[in-house]
């Protein structure tokens, strides 16, 4: 009886193998970077009705043969002269939590064959329900026949047909099948569904072929395709053609983008992309990626021949990275990017089109414990088309001046910590750095510092830290001022620099919230002056930012070229809340005092400063409950609070009408040969949920500068979606500073038949 039994269970095995889809297909294993988009258009494959029979042969184990099996039937009739038994009424097997249940099931040990007939249903572990009137199995359940078969799947889409049939050669056929994803009403049709007249899978080639196979939609047919084959989910790639892509942008006009993946090894893929444009010809592109054991690499790039007189002849892209992992220590990495022109990549829509600069750089790092290594080599190529329509003269300045940085090498090390917790940290950089004009220098830094923190009994926090910066500088052919005489020699630099910091958390705990107060004073003393600006070229601190993420730093600077010299204090006044009622508020502020009014570091952010207090920089954090998230952050005038720095981000309202907002505010810097103007930009957008299945959304983005621009790129879109099928209409224009880009546009619609696939343009 006992064998009985599993031969009955391994009939519920085979209905799961056999019955249960995995509805699953990719893009023939395609790799491809996220970057990697075709012009302002997509169509993505996520799901399609793939085979109903994709389990492997059931065989058993020793491990199957001890399993307890939960077996109950109303009735059982051992017939042995014809060689039977039969269990009828209620027939449930439970195994493994997997249930089938059946009225009646014959197993005929002479034939071998095993059927179960009336309603038969199929209950597997993840919840789908697979319902069958009739299963009949022989030939130690190897091959057999299941009838008017309807499965319900886990994603609560269904799957239908008039007959199943595993043959012995490996193959499964499908007998008038169908598929759909949204939900079946009595008397009506789905909105969408796939139907063929025969489903194939063969498990030797690991195909999927379809015979007259029918999309309808609302039981109109609207696609028809005779014969069609792909992988099955098991296969991850394999070579062939992708959904081409459709669309049209204001520079290519209407084009057509097929694609072909060829899996040139198991490491190995090469997508070919070409573009057939109505404007532009022909413009080819693709990618290729190599897996190694310890490596791997990417190139993605495209050419285009252009007859317009305004640009190159050949113009294109190239964009290669990679990793190599050398030993346990070390690693390679390189990033290298090309484009033909500055405005290339804007006109194709390809990753870095908004970039100013494109940097090239390769590096070796090493990782021990807490200590790092790296070295490092930078090329960068200037793309700014703002600048340049907006001062040519400048434009050609920082063009001219743009470096290439080789080699740039920056390790640190730390000690462990000693018996009162204290550590020693070493840091050293070198960096050579040669620019198009002619000015050069090689540096080397190092910074060696001693760390000590320490909690008292009270619960303060302190840490004090002691340092020397020591430079040594080779410069040759360095100008300050355009009128002054070129400088060339060799110049060093000592810095010492010591900080304490002082931290007291006070906590206030009460049923529903928890309130941290936490006043924070740094201490620093260092020398005045000494950054030999007149000696030493300014090529890594440039930019200098005062915000709430550098005022209690040490070192306020980026780079190694200025010192923050003098001495200040700095304090500020941290608050949180966190509580399971009103969410989660915090808040920072805080100010520094400069004992010297000229501090080269303040100056550096504003030429005007004679004062010895900074201006107040903050930032707010705000999420007391879903209806609100709110993140500002703020730089103010300490005498008149007039913004210098504010970014906002805030999103308000429930999920069917939700309000979102994101404002930054930059005050223009002048001191530096007009690096930056004035920045002042306000993006709005809501989204609406009109009715179950409608939805809208629209934005803009403001330019509030007092030059005004007006919007600077507004559109929206209009969603439907329902259980099975979405439609996104979007629609958006851009009023660009470059006139070979003004008044772009871009339109698209993508459908979505879900678990199927989507197409848009």
């Amino acid at each position: 009886m006992k064998n009985n039994l599993l031969k009955i269970w391994f009939t519920s095995v085979l209905a799961i193998l056999c019955a249960y889809p995995a509805f699953a297909v990719t893009e023939a294993g395609e790799i491809q970077r996220k970057e990697n988009k075709p012009p302002k258009t997509g169509m993505f494959v996520t799901n399609n009705i793939a085979d109903l029979s994709l389990g492997k042969d059931t065989e058993s184990t020793e491990e199957d043969r001890v399993e307890p099996i939960d077996f109950s039937a109303d009735e059982m009739i051992n017939d042995e002269k014809a060689s039977t038994v039969t269990a009828v009424g209620n027939v449930e097997i439970k195994y493994n939590n997997m249930r089938l249940v059946t009225d009646k099931l014959v197993y005929n040990q002479e034939k071998d064959t095993i059927v179960a007939s009336g309603k038969t249903f199929l209950y597997t572990p993840d919840g789908a329900v697979i319902n069958s009137t009739y299963v009949n199995l022989a030939d130690s359940m190897s091959v057999g026949d299941m009838y008017n078969i309807k499965a319900l799947l886990k994603d609560k889409s269904t799957v239908t047909a008039e007959r199943f049939r595993r043959k012995d050669n490996q193959t499964k056929v499908l007998s008038y099948a169908s598929y759909t994803a949204c939900d079946i009403c009595e008397g009506k049709s789905p909105l969408w569904q796939v139907n063929a007249r025969k489903v194939q899978h063969n498990e030797n080639t690991k195909n999927v072929n379809y015979n007259d196979a029918f999309v309808y939609i609302k039981g109109v047919p609207v696609f028809y395709t005779p014969f069609l084959t792909h992988p099955d989910p098991t296969v991850k790639r394999r070579s062939g053609f992708l959904q081409p892509t459709l669309g049209s942008s204001s520079f290519l006009k209407a084009y057509l983008q097929p694609r072909y993946f060829w899996a040139v090894d198991d490491q190995t893929n090469v997508l070919f992309a070409p573009i057939f444009s109505s404007d532009k010809g022909v413009i080819l592109a693709g990618n290729y990626s190599h897996y190694f054991y310890n490596a791997y690499t990417a190139i993605d790039a495209s050419y285009l021949n252009d007859n317009d007189k305004n640009w190159p002849e050949n113009r294109g892209h190239i964009f290669a990275n990679g990793i190599y992992d050398i030993n346990n220590y070390w690693r390679m990495k390189y990033d290298w990017k090309y484009v033909s022109d500055y405005i290339y990549l804007k006109e194709m829509s390809l990753p870095y089109n908004d970039n100013a600069w494109l940097d090239s750089s390769i590096a070796f790092e090493r990782f021990s414990g807490r200590d790092y290594v790296s070295v490092e080599a930078y090329y960068y190529k200037m793309l700014s088309y703002n600048l340049r329509r907006r001062n040519i003269n400048q434009y050609r300045s920082i063009n001219n001046r743009k470096p290439t940085v080789v080699p740039l090498i920056d390790s640190e090390f730390f000690t462990d910590p000693s018996s009162i917790g204290s550590y020693f940290r070493n840091r050293f950089n070198t960096a050579s750095i040669y620019h198009k004009n002619g000015t050069n220098s090689q540096r080397l830094t190092a910074i060696n510092s001693w760390e000590l923190p320490y909690t008292s009994r009270f619960g303060e926090k302190y840490r004090f830290v002691t340092s020397l910066k020591s430079d040594i500088y080779y410069i040759n052919k360095y100008s300050r001022y355009n009128n002054d005489d070129l400088y060339t020699g060799t110049t060093t630099r000592f810095f010492p620099q010591a900080g304490l910091e002082w931290r007291l958390p006070f906590v206030r705990a009460t049923k529903h919230t928890r309130q941290i107060i936490e006043p924070v004073v740094v201490g620093v003393a260092a020398p005045n002056g000494g950054n030999k600006e007149d000696k030493i070229p300014n090529d890594d601190s440039e930019d200098a930012y005062f915000d709430d993420t550098n005022v209690l730093d040490l070192d306020r600077y980026a780079g190694y070229d200025r010192n923050d010299t003098g001495s200040r204090v700095s304090y500020g006044l941290r608050w949180s809340s966190y509580g399971d009622i009103f969410g989660r508020t915090s808040a920072f502020i805080a100010q520094s005092f400069e004992q010297n009014r000229n501090s080269y570091f303040m100056n550096a952010l504003d030429s005007q400063k004679r004062d010895h207090t900074s201006d107040y920089v903050g930032r707010i954090n705000a999420e007391p409950n879903k209806y609100l998230d709110l993140n500002y952050r703020f730089r103010l005038d300490k005498k008149t609070l007039d913004a210098k720095y504010s970014e906002l981000k805030a999103s308000v309202g429930p999920s069917f009408l939700r309000f979102n907002a994101s404002y930054i505010f930059l005050e223009g810097n002048t001191h530096y040969n007009d690096r930056y103007s004035q920045r002042k930009e306000l993006y709005t957008s809501v989204k609406a949920k009109l009715t179950q299945f409608w939805s809208v959304r629209v934005y803009n983005l403001q330019d509030m500068t007092p030059k005004s621009r007006g919007s600077l790129e507004h559109g929206g879109s209009v969603i439907y979606e329902d259980e099975c099928f979405k439609v996104d209409t979007t629609v958006k224009k851009y009023n660009s500073s470059n006139p070979d880009l003004d008044n772009d546009y871009e339109f698209g619609i993508t459908f979505f038949l879900k678990t199927i696939g989507s197409v848009g343009s």
